[in-house]
């Protein structure tokens, strides 16, 4: 691997909130999770809408940067994320980074924070896509077979790997067949990222408004080095905006309206935070607060129609 995969790679593993793993670039950015919601997509798990924790939801939203705790969440069980309809098919993700906040500084900070501003207000694209599949769960009090919506993990994965890390460093990534929450990112060098969901939340605020919060256990293997432990919390808000009803067939994009105001967006408000690992030598100085925030701002463009494709078979490697 020569010294700019490297530098990238390096990069790459302090914004998925480790620390220095002995690589030898020095200028290391800080915590930002790439594995978000629309990468991994692990279980429903058990939180239903309008309960507590679905109400608790945009409250911690509207609360941000003032967390100090992470929300609560229950266990997945092994059960994928099912997505509203209207996420179907592929898309045209970019994703932002608008503001970033360390609570506890300057007493504990993530490593890099300060070298992340250098990320502010700049997009980072990549195609994502969500597919029917038939849902397993037979306790849920529905008709047997139903459709769900889920996330293409293997193949968001792969997307927003590449997207931050370029084609070069990224093997393949698979996701585990018995359990959706559970995705391994191959990287050259002899490198992974093994990312679990082990809890989440969700709320149905209306039939254009969807918000999920997943609690992500990640752990970073690299060659020469131990392994490594950290924990992250995604939440983001989901808003469908349709189609412009007064866009004609015929108006060309130029003609008073944006071209992507003829199709179907999703809109999204997303919060990143970092917690320490009970392995941290702070962190009892931080306990369940946590020590970077990270607030993007997440669109997606209809890309193309894939909605009546079965989701991939779990595995999807990078071209040599």
């Amino acid at each position: 691997m020569d010294a700019k995969s490297l530098r990238r790679l390096a990069r790459w593993i302090t914004r998925l909130g480790f620390p220095r793993l002995g690589f030898p670039h020095r200028r290391l950015l800080p915590l930002m999770t790439l594995l978000m919601t629309l990468a991994v997509c692990g279980g429903i798990g058990l939180g239903m809408p309008g309960g507590a924790i679905a109400a608790a939801l945009a409250d911690r939203l509207a609360q941000y940067p003032d967390w100090t705790n992470p929300p609560a969440t229950r266990p997945t069980q092994g059960q994928d994320l099912a997505y509203p309809d209207w996420f179907s098919g592929n898309w045209q993700a970019t994703s932002t980074l608008i503001d970033l906040v360390a609570p506890l500084a300057p007493d504990v900070t993530s490593p890099g924070f300060e070298g992340n501003r250098t990320l502010l207000n700049q997009p980072v694209s990549f195609e994502v896509r969500f597919v029917p599949r038939r849902s397993p769960r037979n306790w849920v009090p529905a008709l047997p077979g139903v459709v769900e919506i889920v996330s293409d993990r293997a193949f968001n994965g792969l997307n927003i790997a590449k997207a931050y890390l370029g084609d070069d460093l990224v093997v393949q990534v698979e996701v585990d067949p018995k359990n959706p929450n559970t995705q391994v990112t191959r990287l050259r060098g002899n490198r992974s990222l093994v990312s679990t969901i082990p809890a989440r939340a969700i709320e149905t605020v209306s039939n254009t408004e969807f918000i999920t919060s997943e609690i992500f256990q990640q752990v970073f293997r690299g060659e020469g080095n131990p392994p490594y432990l950290n924990q992250v919390e995604t939440t983001t808000a989901y808003h469908y905006q349709q189609p412009d009803p007064d866009q004609r067939p015929d108006q060309h994009p130029d003609q008073h309206q944006k071209p992507e105001q003829s199709q179907p967006t999703i809109l999204a408000n997303q919060v990143t935070a970092v917690y320490l690992s009970p392995q941290d030598e702070n962190y009892f100085k931080a306990v369940q607060r946590p020590i970077a925030l990270y607030r993007y701002r997440l669109e997606l463009h209809r890309a193309g129609d894939s909605s009546g494709s079965e989701d991939s078979a779990g595995t999807v490697t990078e071209a040599s």
